[in-house]
């Protein structure tokens, strides 16, 4: 069977490899030291750092105060002067008209032999023809014949109001005995009687006024009365 045998010589105790480590522990900070230094100054940071490390000069310069500005003088007013207008009126205008000289020559004289000329006569004014004659108004008759007689129609509503009265129509009686115009020429007191009344006027025939063997256009006065029974 194989053994290992250790040394006593060969084997370092613990005491030893500390007092080792104390002195080398100097020499390594001093090369590392070396190698960021180098690094540093390789890579421009150490000019940097220095520049961050080392105070800067700050120049302070005093300048004066600059004096307050003067307020500009106010500008003078100066009139505005206008030159006085002269009227030269204009020199007047003469027209000349130019005329061609013209010779008049006398009237010739009549000669004693011959006889002065006739003046003839102006014709005379034709007298105007007499103005047609105006045909006379008609007349109003105080009674009348009918061919048929009005016959009024009582209104319903004057019924149920119990109105009641007499209209006097004035008929215009034509040449043919009709009923060319009726007006109201006394109300009966109620508009619905007298607009009844009028249209049994109007629809009434009435025998013709003669005159001289002519029929002619009179007035009549017709009353229609209106009572409830």
């Amino acid at each position: 069977m194989n053994s290992m045998t250790y040394s006593p010589a060969a084997t370092l105790s613990g005491g030893d490899f500390q007092r080792r480590g104390r002195k080398l522990a100097p020499m390594a900070a001093i090369a590392v030291g070396h190698v960021a230094l180098f690094y540093l100054a390789y890579s421009g940071m150490l000019r940097t750092v220095t520049h961050a490390i080392m105070p800067q000069v700050v120049n302070v310069t005093f300048v004066a105060a600059p004096e307050p500005l003067k307020a500009p003088p106010p500008p003078k007013v100066v009139p505005l002067v206008q030159p006085k207008q002269t009227f030269v009126p204009p020199p007047p205008q003469v027209n000349i008209v130019q005329t061609e000289p013209t010779i008049t020559l006398p009237p010739p004289q009549p000669r004693a032999s011959e006889p002065a000329p006739a003046v003839a006569a102006a014709p005379s004014a034709q007298p105007a023809p007499p103005a047609p004659p105006q045909p006379s108004a008609p007349k109003t008759v105080s009674g009348v014949e009918y061919v048929r007689a009005p016959q009024p129609v009582y209104p319903s509503i004057s019924r149920r109001m119990g109105e009641t009265g007499t209209v006097m129509l004035r008929v215009l009686i034509g040449e043919k005995g009709t009923a060319e115009q009726v007006t109201v020429q006394k109300s009966s007191g109620s508009s619905n009687l007298d607009e009844a009344g009028r249209q049994a006027v109007l629809r009434s025939l009435y025998k013709p006024h003669i005159e001289d063997g002519k029929a002619i256009p009179v007035y009549a006065l017709v009353p229609i009365t209106f009572q409830l029974g």
